[in-house]
């Protein structure tokens, strides 16, 4: 009975693929991510060949850009989404990221990454709130905490295992060529796009306001309806103090793997995929771990344990290591998962659009503050960045409980 019951907690995040709409825009989503693998390890290749020395500032500017784009951008395309047809947002986004992708190969020099990089995080910072405010107008709400835990877990899966396919491919291809595959994994997962009835994607005519409000003042009443509700503000305060750690696992882990333990890229790649896998395994049962309306126990909980995990890091051997890792991915998607879950709840559906896009700003803009301060504190304390770097997490976590947590105590179902 319990082995059944068991079972049964890991395969609900599969009950919301029963819903063939979610499931063709989960394929999508699959499909689409499998491509922003093979995107990311393709910049790695070329960044090297345009020397080694200057492959890690490449990568490091790169993603830098990719942050920066989200944080200016994201906050419009929530309003659009709530505004104009999510389905033309979708895939008219999708192909111009397809065509930016497949431009890739040509690039000559390290100017061109940086203006394609950034355009098509432009456009991904267009898609990726719609497509989140999407799925509570497709799933059923008693279904929808296993819809998202589904997409993350995916997220997490396809953050481990596909840029290892996406290596083998450009092995066998080509580095420039690994593109032209990536362009392909576009226009598959834009035929899905396509084939999607935009009625179900919509605001409900219903309710839509008579008269519209400026395009700044729907900015900023996104980010006012995420700070306004207690349960999502504690949620995205606790995003920070994820990404505070996290910051710290992926600047930092390479130099304490490859320098200070003196291993090899594959001990590197065991390492992070531990942590993939831990975070993998969270997304799938987080919903079942804390049904309450607040959500405290996942968010406290994966905090701590993510604080805790990096904190030891310093002191460990590789074993231990991989151990730790895997607790660390365990924490960090118990932590960041309730944020979505609660939006889709807790905010009606004519104003989702705005409030995602506006959290997928913030939640962003927390890693634009935590990467410098890895980057530091690795650079300075080789030997502790990993101790100091806990400090400061379960230093901001003291802080969030103490000042954001939700007064009245929730009824807590664990089932």
């Amino acid at each position: 009975m319990k082995i059944g019951k068991a079972i049964s907690k890991l395969t609900e995040p599969f009950q919301a693929l029963q819903n063939r709409l979610f499931a063709k825009v989960y394929l999508a989503q699959t499909i689409s991510l499998l491509g922003d693998a093979f995107t990311w390890v393709g910049l790695a290749l070329l960044a090297y060949q345009f020397g080694e020395g200057r492959a890690a500032i490449i990568l490091a500017t790169a993603l830098t850009l990719r942050v920066t784009a989200f944080i200016i951008f994201s906050p419009f395309a929530g309003v659009l989404a709530d505004r104009i047809d999510r389905k033309k947002i979708l895939y008219t986004t999708h192909f111009i990221r397809m065509g930016l992708v497949a431009l890739l190969p040509f690039i000559t020099s390290e100017w061109q990454i940086y203006v394609l990089v950034f355009l098509m995080n432009v456009f991904n910072a267009f898609f990726s709130p719609t497509y989140r405010s999407v799925i509570p107008q497709i799933v059923d709400k008693k279904l929808y905490r296993q819809a998202i835990g589904l997409s993350a877990a995916t997220y997490q899966l396809l953050g481990v295992l596909g840029p290892g396919l996406a290596g083998i491919l450009a092995v066998w291809l080509g580095a420039k060529e690994i593109f032209l595959v990536d362009a392909a994994t576009f226009i598959i997962a834009g035929i899905l796009l396509l084939t999607l009835p935009k009625s179900f994607l919509n605001v409900p005519r219903e309710d839509v306001p008579k008269e519209r409000p400026t395009t700044w003042q729907d900015v900023t009443k996104g980010a006012r309806l995420l700070f306004q509700d207690k349960y999502i503000r504690f949620a995205l305060f606790i995003e920070l103090v994820s990404a505070m750690a996290g910051a710290f696992i992926l600047v930092n882990t390479i130099v304490l793997v490859k320098g200070v333990l003196s291993l090899t890229d594959r001990e590197y790649g065991l390492i992070m995929a531990a942590f993939g896998i831990g975070a993998t395994v969270a997304a799938f049962v987080s919903g079942a771990i804390d049904k309450s309306k607040s959500r405290q126990v996942s968010l406290i909980l994966g905090a701590l344990t993510l604080g805790l995990a990096i904190s030891a890091a310093n002191y460990l051997n590789f074993s231990l290591l991989f151990v730790f890792w895997i607790m660390a991915g365990l924490g960090q998607s118990l932590a960041e998962i309730p944020s979505e879950t609660l939006i889709g709840e807790n905010i009606s559906d004519s104003e989702q659009g705005k409030v995602y896009g506006s959290h997928f700003a913030f939640s962003h803009l927390w890693w634009a503050f935590a990467y410098p301060i890895a980057g530091f504190l690795g650079t300075n304390f080789p030997e502790k960045e990993f101790l100091y770097g806990g400090i400061l997490t379960l230093s901001l976590l003291l802080i969030v409980f103490l000042f954001l947590r939700p007064k009245e105590g929730p009824k807590i179902q664990i089932s």
